[in-house]
């Protein structure tokens, strides 16, 4: 049986909700880890939209890219494995040195509602909100912390009371649109999906998944086209995606005191074409 806050940290199955960590570890110190996080569905790691083999395949890349060391893949994935019959959100988080950390976590508050009635987002245009080595999941993920932060202290009065922010848009030094604090962007204009292109945003499990999905079902999507200022203008439906939320509809964005409308509407064709 686990107990009610269960966790795998190197190779030991953990029973507590804390870990101990050498006060001069480069994770604790530099946030040098690397981590996926994953939706876990029918409770099982090999069902085809829990994507498994596509986490480790990215972490693995990750790892070499950055010149870390590998870590025990056996071990990583039993500690999946167990803690998959519980959660249905893990974080498999990769030490500097390749030591392995698997927590679970519950799905997020309200999600359902979100998905059907979209959130608020805020853009946030300063600085400091630029990810670093934004082509990598790594532990350092300060800036979008502090943007998601931010947002959440804006709201707006749509007519049914206060509604805050629940996401931000991060963007380059050019106000080209990249991805949001915790996924990637997608807009629909003239009948065709639009994510941002790769280089300076994630390349997320969810964004593939759905490129591919489009692409099977034989609808146009458009990988390469950056999201300049007034290009974005023209987009009808704004949404975001990641592995733990799916896709969530945007409906109202926030930025300097203004706000612009989008439709819900079409992001349920998204959507459906998720689990399709």
């Amino acid at each position: 049986m686990f107990a009610q806050c269960a966790q795998w940290y190197a190779g030991q199955l953990l029973e507590q909700s804390t870990i101990t960590l050498d006060a001069t570890d480069p994770g604790l110190m530099f946030g040098a880890t690397t981590f996926s996080t994953l939706r876990v569905y029918d409770r099982r790691l090999d069902a085809p939209l829990t994507q498994w083999a596509a986490h480790c395949d990215r972490l693995r890349q990750t790892r070499e890219q950055l010149g870390l060391p590998q870590p025990d893949w056996v071990a990583v994935e039993t500690g999946a494995r167990l803690l998959a019959d519980r959660y249905p959100v893990l974080r498999v988080t990769l030490f500097a040195d390749g030591r392995e950390w698997v927590m679970g976590r519950q799905l997020p508050d309200q999600l359902d509602r979100k998905q059907a009635q979209g959130i608020v987002a805020w853009l946030a245009r300063e600085p400091q909100y630029r990810r670093a080595i934004a082509t990598h999941k790594t532990g350092n993920y300060f800036p979008c912390w502090l943007a998601l932060r931010a947002a959440q202290t804006q709201a707006i009065d749509l007519g049914t009371g206060p509604e805050a922010a629940t996401e931000a848009i991060l963007i380059d030094q050019n106000d080209r649109w990249l991805e949001t604090s915790t996924g990637n962007l997608w807009g629909l204009r003239d009948g065709v999906w639009y994510t941002p292109p790769l280089g300076d945003c994630l390349p997320g499990i969810a964004r593939s998944h759905l490129i591919r999905q489009l692409q099977r079902a034989g609808r146009p999507v458009v990988v390469d086209r950056p999201w300049t200022a007034d290009w974005v203008d023209q987009l009808e439906a704004i949404a975001y995606s990641n592995s733990a939320v799916e896709v969530v509809p945007i409906h109202t964005l926030l930025d300097r005191g203004d706000h612009r409308r989008f439709e819900i509407a079409p992001v349920v064709d998204l959507q459906s074409l998720y689990h399709a």
